[in-house]
């Protein structure tokens, strides 16, 4: 009876793993900028529906943002680790690109919502 109760949990947990998966993926935004900061300071802002490759430097050393297709990947950089140049591309509102040793951050904002919601008079 136990090992019966137990297999009814562990599917149970996993369909509502499952669903919460599914739910974020089903509900995600894609973005229309890439905001680029450095040290928390914002170096630049770039739409995603133009195709472009910008050289961001900072005091750490130098990246390539690559932005095309409606995403944005960086391909190059300086930095000893380069775990930057390996992550993915981003397209979605809230992903990210972190640069640890040159302190940058790529993120994308925006997208369907023009973010005010009502407007007084």
């Amino acid at each position: 009876m136990k090992k019966r109760l137990d297999i009814w949990l562990i599917l149970g947990v996993f369909l509502l793993a499952f669903s919460v998966w599914f739910y974020l993926r089903l509900m995600r935004e894609e973005g229309a900028f890439v905001v680029i900061e450095t040290e928390g300071k914002e170096m630049g802002r770039y739409s995603l529906s133009e195709s472009l490759t910008v050289e961001l430097s900072s005091p750490g050393g130098t990246n390539r943002l690559v932005i095309e297709n409606g995403t944005a990947k960086i391909t190059e950089a300086d930095c000893p680790d380069r775990l930057c140049v390996n992550q993915k591309a981003v397209r979605y509102q809230g992903e990210s690109i972190i640069c640890l040793p040159h302190k940058m951050t790529i993120r994308i904002e925006g997208g369907g919502e023009s973010g005010v919601d009502a407007v007084a008079q």
